[in-house]
């Protein structure tokens, strides 16, 4: 093959650290098991903050905020196991609770009939759909639940995924790029920003539910992109409000923009029926291109869907990464999810116990003087106590005498909008809510 030369070629200077290796170790300076490691190039060193896992971005701002916590004296709020099926009361540690920490809305998670179907799935198809769906991870069950969704928020088409998270982050980073400007609710959920940041795009925020300021930004930027998206949720999982939707429609039509609305917290609680905000509007659904929505509140599962337009649901089916490369939602989970729907639509009158769930708590909440910010009163009331060791304190003092309510706090709101967040269910009595809201006004008074 011509020349001969050797197929790997070392430098001069790599050459006589070899030499000078083997010399020392036929002296016995060095051992046989360092003949490999003592051959390779020294490198640079490297700084201990940059290979330390301790050292990561954010460790030291979270430790700090553990070790307030232990100072401060109260009980880590997180992370209680619970021993049953939580709903308006749960068990932890063998005792019961009042509980408002959990998305369980019109108490179908533990309904027999979705039980039920869970375990028929079990028993037909195992517990898991053990591939991509357009591998050999499809199984009936799936496109039983998507046609469902798809005719009762009465769109063309809905295809569902394993995580409602992974549902925004990537529908809105696959079909979204860097010629784009995405638009987005100040509060809009974690999931939207990833979402947004995996795109490339542009993005942006907008004041809360303000959509005056939206018509703004769009009036001076417009012509500077081709796709813009906004996005806005159907109730907002931190203040329990809502935008108003028609003006929002009227901005998307007048600048040509899409708009993806995230329901994950607003299908079963707003609307006569549980169709979400649409129906709550009397909006059809061709005001948005794309209605998201999850499993786990409502629908008693876990995952996420996106309904709209045949063709792009046709079309994120087949190329969305999330869904391609993922593994199909399992069949338990789907079958309770559409258990979970059918059952809805035969008892809407859990929606209406809901929301009137919802206007009391409000209303005792108002009486006593509570803070309970932008909320309308349908599932989501916070109260806000104003600092993050405030809300920290009070959900301790809170879960001592048998209730059981998370705080939030910064970074996840402003400090000076610590609060507890109240999840309501439609189980829940005029008793309860009662002894609830005096527990927290003495709770902050003493």
């Amino acid at each position: 093959m011509g020349d001969n030369k050797p197929l790997f070629c070392l430098s001069e200077e790599l050459k006589r650290q070899v030499q000078r290796r083997k010399q020392e170790i036929d002296k016995g300076d060095l051992t046989d098991d360092l003949r490999l490691k003592d051959v390779r190039p020294l490198v640079a060193p490297v700084p201990l903050q940059y290979f330390d896992p301790a050292q990561l971005p954010g460790i030291r701002e979270y430790l700090g905020l553990r070790q307030s916590v232990e100072m401060l004296g109260v009980k880590d709020p997180f992370f209680r196991v619970h021993e049953g099926i939580p709903g308006a009361t749960t068990r932890i540690g063998g005792k019961e609770y009042l509980n408002f920490s959990n998305y369980n809305y019109l108490d179908l998670n533990g309904h027999p009939e979705v039980q039920d179907a869970a375990c028929e799935a079990i028993g037909r198809y195992g517990t898991s759909a053990s591939a991509s769906r357009m591998v050999s991870g499809e199984r009936p069950l799936h496109s039983q639940l998507e046609h469902a969704l798809a005719d009762f928020l009465g769109t063309e088409d809905c295809v569902a995924l394993v995580s409602g998270h992974a549902t925004n982050v990537t529908v809105i980073g696959h079909l979204f790029g860097p010629r784009d400007l995405i638009l987005h609710d100040a509060l809009a959920h974690n999931s939207v920003l990833q979402g947004a940041l995996l795109s490339g795009a542009k993005r942006l925020s907008f004041p809360h539910n303000d959509w005056q300021a939206l018509d703004d930004m769009l009036r001076s930027m417009r012509a500077g992109f081709e796709r813009v998206l906004i996005v806005v949720e159907g109730l907002y999982s931190m203040d329990g409000d809502y935008p108003d939707l028609p003006r929002f429609v009227e901005i998307r039509e007048r600048y040509k923009t899409f708009l993806l609305i995230d329901e994950a917290h607003s299908i079963g609680v707003m609307g006569t029926t549980g169709r979400g905000i649409a129906e709550h509007f009397g909006l059809p659904r061709s005001s948005a291109d794309f209605w998201m929505g999850t499993m786990s509140k409502t629908f008693s599962g876990c995952g996420g869907f996106i309904a709209g337009q045949g063709l792009i649901v046709d079309y994120l089916r087949h190329t969305a990464p999330g869904f391609l490369y993922s593994v199909g939602m399992s069949p338990p989970l789907a079958a309770a999810a559409l258990k979970s729907l059918e059952i809805l639509q035969r008892e809407p009158e859990r929606c209406r116990a809901l929301r009137r769930v919802g206007r009391q708590f409000l209303k005792l909440c108002k009486a006593e003087g509570l803070d309970t910010g932008l909320s309308a009163g349908l599932s989501i009331v916070p109260i806000i106590v104003g600092s993050s060791m405030g809300a920290m304190s009070l959900s301790s003092k809170l879960f001592d005498r048998g209730l059981n309510v998370q705080p939030i706090f910064a970074p996840a709101v402003e400090e000076r909008q610590a609060r507890l967040r109240f999840f309501l269910c439609s189980e829940h009595t005029d008793a309860q809510l009662e002894a609830t809201v005096k527990a927290v006004a003495a709770g902050l008074a003493g």
